[in-house]
């Protein structure tokens, strides 16, 4: 008897924003297209190991040993850290896909971007390398191109006089493009630039949009002629399966429909403690009802006992919007909150999980990007798909500030942009789900199921 599936190993980078996008793949190949998959992962914290054994058990799970890091100095950049981590880990990478390719039909090995490292080892054993990217295609067209503007703009991105065209991309200041690549000295740029390169060695790369969202950099990165392209979004982190029923779900389930801004900034997401009281005086200001979901302060995040994000909020805070405001110190249930019918609007720090979500529960957001690409994000979904508003920053102070906060939160929840930014989304949510994406997949399926291997044993 043999073993007549196919079978892709599947590798991300530590850290949730990556996890959950190869995961929710990883699901999409197993009960779409009976791929069966191990994942690998660098991590095995109680939260990481918690979400993998929710995944089905067509999805085999393997820890690797997550190599040191320490020699890199403190001030290292988180993406200097991850591009290290990937590399590092190379050579248990290696073990286990000789096993793997002894034992399986496996096809392929999928890694995010920061993996390609990991290109030389698969190669060696005669496996396709394949990226899923889990951004945007504007992103990944920026990504594409950052070889040639590293060779044709002088300088630092951020003081560079004019826009900066990517083809198929809405224009981007300098100053917006993704953090890693604002200190071109740093080590995190160079390590950006080299896996951005190597990117065209990808036997395909598939990844977290879709047409009604992102019709132009589609386009523009389907007329590429190496290597194909997989747009396979909007997939978002399937919850149907967990409780609703958390202390802020019943809090909105008393509030009028379309009420209620959902502040969240992700779980890495965190203010300044100056910033932390501009917003909630922003809010309180505004007049409007609102579900924060706190952080504790920046400052604060090596001293553990200074972790209650309450504590640095404003005094009488709590009491002057009690009737009007619910500020949770923990973990929410994302996807509930966003299709809830209470809630009118997301102010987010635009990671691209949480923006899909918003998207394709057609809740129109505010921006407020923190860090990574989210600038970019923040740009896009402002400018070009005008689903969001973006609050200006008082330069001198180096934040938004309460008058300003107050003022998109009404225009959002109340005023006439705020309407026109609902129509937008509601008709792109729509589009969304008349696309199936997914048939995208059918020919990269196909070539994996030709690869069988009639000699693996079950």
């Amino acid at each position: 008897m043999t073993n007549c599936h196919p079978h892709v190993a599947i590798l991300p980078s530590p850290g949730m924003g990556h996890l959950i996008p190869l995961a929710e793949f990883a699901k999409l190949l197993t009960t779409s297209y009976g791929i069966t998959v191990t994942f690998l992962t660098l991590d095995d914290s109680p939260r990481i190991n918690s979400f993998i054994n929710a995944l089905p058990d067509t999805i085999t799970h393997i820890s690797l040993p997550k190599p040191s890091l320490h020699d890199l100095p403190p001030e290292a950049k988180a993406e200097t850290r991850t591009s290290f981590t990937m590399s590092r880990c190379l050579p248990f990478l290696r073990e286990v896909m000789v096993k793997l390719k002894a034992t399986t039909n496996l096809a392929a090995l999928i890694v995010d971007l920061f993996g390609t490292d990991a290109f030389d080892v698969v190669t060696d054993l005669e496996i396709n390398p394949y990226i899923m990217f889990p951004s945007t295609a504007t992103l990944l067209n920026f990504m594409f191109h950052l070889e040639d503007l590293d060779q044709t703009i002088q300088g630092e991105y951020r003081d560079h006089a004019h826009l900066i065209q990517v083809p198929g991309c809405v224009p981007f200041h300098g100053k917006d493009l993704l953090v890693p690549v604002q200190d071109r000295k740093d080590q995190a740029y160079s390590l950006i630039l080299r896996n951005s390169t190597r990117y065209k060695e990808a036997a395909g790369i598939f990844f977290n949009s879709a047409s009604s969202i992102e019709p132009e950099p589609i386009k523009e990165l389907m007329s590429m002629n190496s290597p194909p392209v997989y747009s396979i979004g909007p997939m978002i982190h399937d919850t149907s399966g967990e409780d609703d029923s958390s202390s802020c779900v019943k809090w909105l389930d008393e509030q009028p429909p379309g009420s209620v801004l959902f502040v969240s900034f992700g779980s890495g997401g965190r203010l300044s403690s100056e910033q932390l009281t501009e917003l909630a005086m922003g809010l309180e200001m505004s007049g409007h009802r609102f579900l924060w979901i706190a952080r504790s302060p920046t400052e604060t995040v090596q001293e553990k006992s200074k972790n209650d994000p309450l504590l640095f909020l404003p005094d009488g805070f709590l009491e002057r919007t009690i009737e009007i405001g619910l500020v949770i110190d923990s973990w929410a249930p994302q996807l509930a909150i966003l299709k809830h019918a209470a809630i009118g609007g997301f102010l987010t720090h635009c990671g691209w999980n949480s923006s899909l979500e918003s998207i394709v529960h057609s809740v129109p957001m505010i921006a407020w990007p923190l860090y990574a690409e989210q600038n970019m994000n923040a740009v896009m979904l402002a400018e070009e798909l005008k689903i969001a508003i973006r609050p200006v920053v008082d330069e001198k102070r180096g934040m938004i500030g309460r008058d300003e906060i107050s003022k998109v939160v009404r225009e959002l929840m109340e005023g006439e942009e705020g309407k026109n930014l609902r129509i937008n989304v509601e008709r792109i949510a729509k589009n969304a789900i008349k696309e199936n994406p997914y048939r995208s997949l059918d020919p990269i399926i196909n070539i994996w199921k030709n690869m069988i291997r009639t000699d693996v044993p079950v």
